[in-house]
């Protein structure tokens, strides 16, 4: 067996052990919300969802909102995106399947409004709405639960640590190595030649995830393609050698 071939089956294996969720489960169920909570205890929050199937490009929330809810995404994909006063549009994350969306405001409610937008990144995804009524009446119930809650929020304050640290120490071939990497580890699809990689991003979307240009990216880009590392098909990457993206992440 070759290089590639012993490269793609290891690197699947990461794929389908953090990207896989059972289609016929429920995938509220897999949520850090739910995750530890009997089946029963789950069921008596469930009932106070309030589920919505959307169209690409519908807004779940808004940048400036108010109200005090979160969101759990059943199906689909979402991007969170920042306008500045000057209308400029920065992209700052994308979420899939199992995700919680939206939670600040429901844990922290004096501080101010939404400071982002949340938009449908596929059609017919479907996210389920939680009042922070609702959730905190449930958590008096199972305080054990929280501490879930409190992973959740400390894995988001760490990975916003980690891309600070990564503006200031990796160049941007190294970031563009890592972003695809992240990409392949939670919507990777595994094929025979590699890893089929369709994240539905702008030229100037991908840049901003990167945190560099979009000039200086397709620059990266092209050289990947160069290597054989990837290729590019429309809006997906097809990688084929992701050993390679990893040494260059760690460069």
């Amino acid at each position: 067996m070759d290089d590639r071939s012993d490269e793609t089956e290891s690197w699947s294996a990461v794929v389908r052990k953090v990207n896989e969720i059972p289609k016929e489960d429920n995938a509220l169920l897999q949520t850090p919300l739910f995750n530890q909570a009997a089946r029963s205890e789950a069921d008596q929050l469930i009932g106070a969802l309030k589920e919505y199937t959307l169209p690409k490009g519908a807004t779940i929330f808004r940048q400036g909102d108010t109200d005090r809810r979160m969101y759990l995404l059943e199906r689909g994909r979402v991007k969170l995106v920042r306008q500045s006063p000057d209308r400029r549009i920065q992209l700052l994350s994308i979420h899939g399947r199992g995700e919680i969306l939206g939670e600040i405001p429901v844990f922290d409610p004096a501080g101010g409004t939404r400071t982002a937008s949340a938009v449908v990144m596929v059609n017919d995804s479907k996210v389920a709405a939680l009042e922070r009524d609702d959730l905190f009446s449930w958590l008096d119930q199972h305080p054990r639960v929280a501490v879930d809650m409190l992973q959740v929020l400390a894995g988001r304050m760490r990975a916003n640590n980690e891309r600070i640290s990564d503006l200031v120490f990796m160049d941007v071939p190294a970031r563009l190595a890592k972003t695809l990497i992240d990409l392949a580890r939670r919507f990777g699809e595994p094929f025979e030649q590699g890893l089929m990689v369709p994240h539905d991003l702008t030229q100037e979307e991908l840049a901003q995830l990167v945190g560099a240009s979009r000039e200086t990216v397709n620059k990266a880009l092209m050289d990947f393609s160069n290597r054989k590392w990837i290729s590019r098909k429309g809006r997906t990457i097809i990688i084929y050698h992701p050993g390679a993206l990893i040494r260059r992440s760690r460069m």
